[in-house]
This record gives C-alpha cells, sequence and structure tokens, in this order.
C-alpha cells in the first residue's frame, strides 16, 4: 500500500528524474538584424513582443474563440448510430472547475497550445479517486521528467491558484498532456510562433520605427554638416540647441541656418522601405505558421466562392487538430461509462448561409437521409406530425428488383389454373400488366 501511495504522489523515482530538453525554445530569438546570426551577433525578442504582433494576436484569438464556442456532448453508439446521451462526467465538462466555465476551459486550453505548444491539465480527484475537476495548468510552471527506468512525472511549481503552497511532481496518469510539433522529444511541443518568431520581430520593429517616425511629424533625423572645421565645443552647442528646438516639444519648427551649414536627413522615407508591404508579408508568415487563412485576419480580401467551402479549409487544415485532440484525451483520461464518448458539436462552427443550408436540407429528405422533422429541428422549427420518418417515392425500386426485370418480370407470380377451363393465367405484375 506504501508503494502505490508513492507512485501516486510521485515519490517513487521522482529524486532521480530529469528534465526533458527541448523546451522553451521559441521562448527569445536571438537576431537583431538580416544576417546578425552570420555575425554572432544576438539579442534577445521575448515572448511578450512576439504576441504583440497583430497577426499572432489575431490568429491565436481566433482559434481559441472558436474553439471556446463549440459546446461538448456525450455520446453513445445505439444500433451503429451515435446518438447524445447522458454520462457521469456531464456536471464535469459544463463546469470542469470553480473559476471557469466549459467555453472559458476550451479557450485556455487552445490558448496554451497555440502559445506553448504544449497543455498541462491536472485532474484534480476526490476522496473516492474519482475526477472532480480539471485544471489547466501554466505551462511555463509545468516540466515533464522522466527517471531511469522511463516512467514519465511532470513537476508543477507552486501555484496560488491551484492551491499549491510548494513545488509538486505527478504521475503522467495525473496529467493530461496535450501537445503538438514534437520535433525535438516526444513530450516536448512546439508552437507555431516557433516558426513565424523572426517575422513577428520583424513586424513590431517596422510598427515601432513608424510610430518614431510619425511621432517626430514625419520629419527623419539627420545630421549637420559645415564647410570647415567647427571645433569639438562649438559641435556640442550645435548639438544641444538643435535637439533642444527641434526635437521632442519643438518638433516641426523652422530652422534657420547660418555660416554655410546644411541639414542632411539620414532615415530612409516610409515610401522607400516599403513598410506597408514588409508588415502585410511578416502578417502572411504568421498566418502560413498557423495555418489560418490571411482573410479571416483581415490580411486579405475574401476569396471567391462559398463561405461555407472557405469555412471548410480553415476548419481541416487549422482547427480539427485542436478539436480531434481534446476530444481523443478526454475520452481516454475521462474513464467514461462503456461505449460512452465526448465530441464537439460542429454546428456554431460551420454554419453554411441561408441558401445553401436549404439546398442541403432540400437534398436530405428527398435522399430519405433524414426526415422533415430532423430537417426542421436544423433550422430551429418545432417538429410536425407525420414528419418522425424518412420518406422515399414509391416508383423507386431495389436494384435487386432492376436486376431481375433484365432477366425476366421481376413482379409475375406463379401461374395458377383457371376454375373454368384448366388454363393458366399470369397475375397482375402491379403495372397494370397481366
Amino acid at each position: 500500500m506504501g508503494k502505490f501511495i508513492d507512485w501516486m504522489t510521485g515519490k517513487k523515482s521522482a529524486s532521480t528524474a530529469q528534465p526533458v530538453n527541448g523546451g522553451d525554445v521559441w521562448h527569445t530569438i536571438h537576431e537583431p538584424s538580416t544576417g546578425a546570426w552570420q555575425r554572432n551577433q544576438e539579442i534577445e525578442v521575448s515572448k511578450n513582443d512576439q504576441m504583440r504582433h497583430h497577426a499572432v494576436f489575431a490568429c491565436i484569438s481566433l482559434i481559441t474563440r472558436d474553439i471556446g464556442k463549440l459546446k461538448i456532448k456525450t455520446k453513445k453508439k445505439v444500433d451503429g448510430v451515435s446518438q447524445v446521451c447522458d454520462s457521469q462526467v456531464k456536471k464535469l465538462l459544463a463546469k470542469p472547475n470553480e473559476f471557469q466555465n466549459w467555453q472559458q476551459f476550451a479557450e485556455a486550453w487552445a490558448t496554451s497550445k497555440s502559445t506553448s505548444g504544449n497543455v498541462y491539465v491536472w485532474k484534480v480527484r476526490n476522496i473516492y479517486g474519482d475526477v472532480w475537476k480539471l485544471q489547466i495548468l501554466n505551462p511555463e510552471r509545468t516540466k515533464p521528467l522522466v527517471d531511469p527506468n522511463g516512467n514519465v512525472f511532470y513537476q508543477v511549481r507552486r501555484d496560488r491558484l491551484f492551491d499549491l503552497s510548494e513545488d509538486v511532481v505527478f504521475p503522467a496518469s495525473e496529467i493530461i498532456h496535450d501537445r503538438f510539433n514534437c520535433f525535438y522529444h516526444p513530450l516536448v511541443g512546439l508552437s507555431p510562433i516557433t516558426a513565424c518568431a523572426l517575422s513577428a520581430s520583424q513586424g513590431i520593429s517596422i510598427q515601432r520605427n513608424a510610430q518614431s517616425f510619425f511621432a517626430n511629424e514625419s520629419r527623419p533625423s539627420g545630421i549637420l554638416t559645415a564647410p570647415g572645421a567647427i571645433s569639438e565645443s562649438n559641435s556640442n552647442e550645435l548639438k544641444e540647441n538643435w535637439e533642444k528646438n527641434y526635437s521632442q516639444g519643438g518638433r516641426g519648427g523652422t530652422a534657420v541656418l547660418s555660416d554655410g551649414m546644411t541639414y542632411v536627413p539620414m532615415s530612409v522615407a516610409a515610401h522607400d522601405a516599403q513598410l506597408v508591404e514588409q508588415l502585410k508579408m511578416s502578417g502572411e508568415i504568421v498566418c502560413t505558421a498557423f495555418s489560418v487563412p490571411a482573410f479571416k485576419v483581415g490580411l486579405a480580401t475574401l476569396p471567391g466562392g462559398k463561405i461555407s467551402d472557405h469555412n471548410d479549409i480553415y476548419y481541416s487544415d487549422c482547427l480539427q487538430h485542436y478539436i480531434e485532440s481534446i476530444e481523443t484525451l478526454l475520452n481516454q483520461h475521462l474513464e467514461l461509462e462503456d461505449g460512452v464518448e465526448v465530441e464537439f458539436c460542429l454546428d456554431a462552427l460551420l454554419r453554411m448561409d441561408a441558401s445553401s443550408q436549404m439546398d442541403y436540407l432540400d437534398k436530405g429528405v428527398k435522399g430519405a437521409i433524414m426526415s422533415p422533422n430532423e430537417a426542421r429541428a436544423k433550422i430551429g422549427l418545432a417538429a410536425v406530425p407525420g414528419g418522425e420518418s424518412p420518406m422515399i417515392q414509391q416508383q423507386n425500386f431495389s436494384l435487386a428488383a432492376i436486376a431481375k426485370r433484365d432477366s425476366g418480370d421481376p413482379f409475375a407470380k406463379a401461374a395458377t389454373p383457371t376454375p373454368d377451363t384448366g388454363e393458366t393465367q399470369g397475375a397482375d405484375d402491379g403495372l397494370g400488366n397481366a
């Protein structure tokens, strides 16, 4: 019993477990300018700087909002068809913990995964050993560990929000670990920001330069030149006077130069540097890393075609991985009843325009795929008498009947003798033919 308790509390081999390398590689990017890495010039670009880039912020916000607006349900297969059912985890999914509902919980899950590449969910158990709360841990305060026997643990630094007064080590069975882009280690995921950090940093630099440029009333910095040599004291005096009169509060004033001095601007004008094109390119690279269509975050015009088709592409290329991963991990860790599984409802995400939706429902009813009442429920209309069952036109025949027709009369009955003459007579085939 003691060994089991040691295992559950992480004491079995946590003392010899080693932290996994490869994490947090994207938190700082080292390159102050193009080609600086070739000259061994480095500068740190923080995570906060990258998150300030408009495209990074927009992509992460879009993904988290779309994941959060999806309702999650428990389903069970009945006669081979997955149908909504009640489950013992229904209350847990509706309110995973005391400070988050399902929407906030799902958004936090997607945010952690898109910004750090990892999601750590602590399964808080009650005195009976049942999971009664789910807490999404701070990925920057959680670290995977591996002991000499290959057992996986997770070290969580103390956090008041989760009532952890000291560092705790949990076995892998108590942590739901969602990760993707595990290029360097199977326990360490990488955020898409890894691939677009330099572009985000470039965009931030462009915006900062533009802000400084226009804050100076579009007047670039420059140098004062004199036709002859001047002393150091005169140079310092000219500089102080110039900065006093023509910078900050005095910017935009009219300068009067004498003694043949000239002002030579040094900064490159905005149109020469093509800042707008460079900034747009940095945003498009960010969208590529996150697999988000550029038009979804305002970096491109809406392409032609149906909106539903574009949403399908966005779902399959970007969101489907997040959704499928959450479903799989919850089914694996929540100890559901036999045959029960959790599933997102995608109706809120893949809503079609009115014309496409009506065409979809019309074809479904005519093809006997759904009943009229099921189609009415899709658009919020109440059921009507007689609309419970799928319907099909009576002139439709099975392929087996058509095959029999080609080899003979598929509707003919066995010949029977007539009572008067003893002659045989064919039965009506149902089409008016004897």
